[in-house]
């Protein structure tokens, strides 16, 4: 019996360990301005993550990337942008010139974090996340250059991951936060 005791509650936290650490919700980065960002605060709604950089040819999508935020606002939908450097350093910026670009150049008004690394040694551990299929439970993936998105559902769960050159308002991103 004492056994069994142990047995059960050892499978319990388990699983609830194997659980939390299939949901971005337990997560908590620094935003741009130096703040912190609970995505707890974000349960309940998609997520669109998206890699950035200033200098890519794939930059404009930022105009996309807002204009989608904007018209599915009120619709538990959220896009979080995370500035990195990994590919052929365009993004070379520091977190303040990064939010001037983007506000002045694109009216970003989605969520952006500070700038991080998105592969290599020193990934973010957020990508580590989105990345690893022992960590998200999906699939393991690389990030394959700037502006690749990860879609996650309302319970912080890994969904698809996007390819970079899909427009952000590619009808297969527009029936997913629609459904």
């Amino acid at each position: 019996m004492k056994f069994q005791f142990i047995l059960f509650f050892s499978t319990f936290f388990l699983f609830m360990n194997n659980s939390l650490s299939q949901s971005i919700h337990s997560f908590t980065v620094e935003d741009i301005n130096g703040e912190i960002f609970e995505f707890k605060n974000l349960k309940g709604k998609k997520i669109m993550i998206v890699n950035t950089a200033s200098k890519c040819g794939l930059t404009p999508q930022y105009k996309e990337l807002e204009e989608l935020y904007k018209k599915y606002l009120g619709e538990d939908f959220v896009i979080v942008g995370f500035p990195a450097n990994n590919f052929l350093k365009q993004e070379p910026g520091n977190n303040q010139e990064i939010a001037l670009f983007c506000s002045s150049t694109y009216g970003v008004s989605f969520p952006m974090m500070a700038k991080i690394s998105v592969k290599g040694k020193d990934m973010h551990p957020i990508y580590k996340f989105l990345t690893n299929k022992e960590l998200n439970g999906i699939t393991n993936n690389s990030v394959k250059w700037n502006f690749q998105k990860y879609l996650l559902d309302k319970n912080g769960e890994l969904f698809k991951v996007i390819s970079p050159q899909k427009s952000p308002f590619d009808e297969e991103i527009i029936q997913w936060i629609e459904n």
